[in-house]
């Protein structure tokens, strides 16, 4: 990891470029040329993909299954019996802690569903979504807690169909606990099926995969680009990228769970970001020291490594208020306080994804098993975004039911704004009412 000690030179490495726009590293130029035949930018990549399945639908899936996850499948959809054979491959442990989590995640979710009355003759009206689409990745790492973190909310919003899109292992099958995991969550339909051509798929529809209301989930950078591309024709949730953790750190804190930390989510994916800020330099050394000692036993080793070579950063900053400053400007994924007198920060955060009030609260808790849903706001989206919630799954409209005194007390002044802005036919209907009255009279 690189410790950087000037704050001009911090504020650099955390500035922002749009999502997508970033330096495309040479081990995945190399990968798009391998997979089709010429050098093509991921936007390049995502674009084709996307034409390709709009024109050619489970063809095109089937296809890219081949080709990019070298997996040859005859059919996209998950059978029941799949479902059934999966709990029996699924150990009791971890069979127990996803029965917990989802009732956890399930309480979260189902307090945060508000009703809606009518008062003084204005009010909304709530309805779920009637079919929506999640993602699961599943590339380099099997996520059952993204299926739970995903489809619960939708479920606890009243949504009617959750389509589950996930890519396949090599041989065809689904990790069992990802299915187990659909199975707890309420999923109705699960698809074989991941990167951009799943988005595309459940952006538009195709012959075997039912076309959906909206994408919700994160993923990789294709995955990312795909639903910017295809967002008007779908909503989404978010741009859900890489995964990113900010920890913002004085002398109080540990060595040793300021690298595990940042490792965590090293660990998801190279292209992740993993930054330390502290007005300590010895807490930055140190921290990198650890890093390195913890990262000798690490099964994925290799992509924690390659991740906080790249985009893993130690910022030293003169004071925690240029710390917090850098936070807002970066406005991550994840930040955990670990300072003393945590709560005394979280005030003066302005953007962050969740934030983990104090080292006990371990960002990983949050991955799993806290509650609330680990689909955050990435790339700088915090600014103005919010984490997956039951609030995505709905939709409102607004109801105007006012009585007869409330109505012409405020039809002259429509008018008055109408004749304003030179809408007489609006004037005119307003008016037509207070005539009407008039001669009920």
């Amino acid at each position: 990891m690189k410790i950087v000690t000037d704050f001009q030179q911090a504020k650099a490495v955390l500035s922002r470029g749009a999502p997508g726009q970033e330096e495309v590293p040479a081990w995945l130029r190399q990968r798009i040329k391998a997979s089709f035949g010429e050098e093509l930018t991921p936007q390049q990549v995502v674009d084709r993909i996307i034409s390709d399945v709009r024109q050619r639908g489970d063809a095109a899936l089937f296809d890219y299954g081949l080709r990019l996850d070298g997996v040859k499948l005859d059919r996209l959809e998950v059978e029941p019996e799949e479902i059934t054979r999966a709990y029996v491959q699924v150990d009791d442990g971890l069979l127990g802690a996803m029965k917990v989590a989802a009732e956890r995640i399930k309480r979260y979710h189902r307090s945060r569903k508000r009703k809606l009355e009518l008062k003084d003759g204005l009010g909304r009206l709530v309805r779920p979504l009637s079919r929506v689409g999640i993602y699961a990745p599943g590339g380099t790492a099997v996520y059952p807690s993204t299926v739970l973190m995903t489809a619960i909310p939708a479920r606890a919003a009243g949504v009617n169909e959750i389509i589950l899109a996930t890519p396949p292992r090599p041989g065809g099958a689904l990790p069992p606990a990802t299915l187990v995991a659909a199975d707890l969550a309420g999923v109705n339909r699960i698809f074989k099926m991941g990167g951009a051509q799943a988005i595309a798929a459940l952006a538009l529809g195709t012959q075997s995969v039912p076309r959906v209301d909206k994408v919700c989930g994160p993923g990789n950078l294709f995955v990312m680009l795909a639903k910017k591309q295809l967002y008007g024709q779908v909503d989404i949730d978010g741009l859900a990228g890489p995964s990113e953790i900010v920890i913002l750190a004085d002398d109080s804190a540990s060595p040793t769970l300021c690298a595990a930390d940042l490792i965590a989510q090293a660990e998801h994916d190279v292209l992740a970001w993993a930054v330390l800020i502290t007005n300590s330099l010895p807490l930055a050394r140190a921290v990198a020291n650890e890093v390195e000692r913890q990262l000798a036993d690490l099964e994925r080793a290799d992509i924690a490594r390659r991740c906080l070579e790249s985009r893993g950063w130690l910022l030293v900053v003169k004071s925690l208020e240029q710390a917090v400053e850098l936070v807002n400007l970066y406005a991550p994924e994840h930040l955990c306080l670990a300072v003393r007198d945590a709560w005394y920060f979280v005030d003066m955060i302005e953007n962050a994804g969740a934030i983990f009030v104090g080292q006990a609260s371990a960002q990983s808790l949050g991955d799993y098993v806290a509650g609330p849903s680990h689909v955050l706001p990435t790339g700088g989206t915090a600014r103005f975004s919010s984490p997956l919630g039951v609030e995505h799954f709905i939709k409102t409209s607004s109801l105007i039911a006012l009585d007869d005194d409330m109505i012409q007390g405020l039809i002259p002044l429509a008018v008055v704004m109408a004749r304003a802005e030179g809408l007489t036919a609006h004037a005119r209907a307003l008016e037509m009412r207070l005539k009407k009255r008039g001669r009920r009279k």
